[in-house]
């Protein structure tokens, strides 16, 4: 089931058609209070979500789906006109898998969400990932460095749980981009270098754990 949020009739129901013509079944809701009323009896196996709504919000939706346990981990697409890079690295990391903006074609809808299904349902989550002093717990989305709880964005707490489950891998620049923001994301990798430099800040001394790997990527724990 994939549920679409966006305000706008013509747009909402052209892709709900579309989707179930494409195998998916699917809903759409032009508000977040009717989103989330359904929200209460079915969880989608993705959420479709338009920025620019009446009343609450793309971006207020999101952090609540964040912010809930019962909903942290479905996959979200934000679907929007607002097209710039900034407002793309904000919803991603804001929480979004993927950013597509309009107007988009329908084919390349479909395409977005069955990689982003993909992606996010190849992911198995242990409970609790520990290098040395850092110790990352999934379910509760918390980060405990010397036992002191460190404040992450929902980005850097993805970057870190893949680095810390790759631990002693080298994972390259693309590799992050395409796992963490979606293969299709088009920005420069200085988009991890800069998430990167702010993880390593935010964990103190174990910021030392994360190694550049010069020309290549990045690693937690050496070999």
């Amino acid at each position: 089931m994939i549920y679409y949020v966006e305000d706008d009739r013509s747009i909402r129901e052209l892709v709900v058609y579309t989707l179930q013509n494409t195998g998916f079944e699917a809903l759409g809701f032009e508000n977040g209070e009717k989103f989330f009323n359904a929200l209460q009896n079915t969880k989608p196996n993705l959420i479709l979500l338009d920025i620019m709504l009446p009343g609450e919000d793309g971006m207020k939706i999101m952090k609540r789906l964040r912010s809930d346990i019962s909903t942290r981990k479905i996959p979200i697409i934000m679907v929007t006109a607002k097209g710039s890079e900034y407002d793309k690295v904000i919803g991603l990391d804001s929480g979004a898998d993927d950013y597509i903006s309009k107007p988009f074609g329908m084919m390349e809808l479909v395409s977005r969400i069955k990689a982003v299904l993909r992606r996010t349902e190849n992911i198995e989550d242990s409970e609790e990932c520990i290098y040395n002093s850092i110790v990352l717990n999934t379910s509760k989305h918390s980060v405990l460095v010397n036992g002191a709880p460190v404040d992450l964005t929902y980005k850097e707490f993805e970057l870190l749980k893949l680095l810390m489950k790759n631990a002693g891998i080298v994972l390259t620049r693309d590799v992050l981009l395409e796992k963490i923001w979606g293969y299709d994301f088009d920005s420069e990798t200085r988009t991890v270098d800069v998430h990167i430099r702010t993880l390593r800040q935010k964990l103190g001394e174990a910021g030392d754990f994360i190694e550049t790997i010069r020309g290549v990527g990045y690693r937690i724990g050496g070999v």
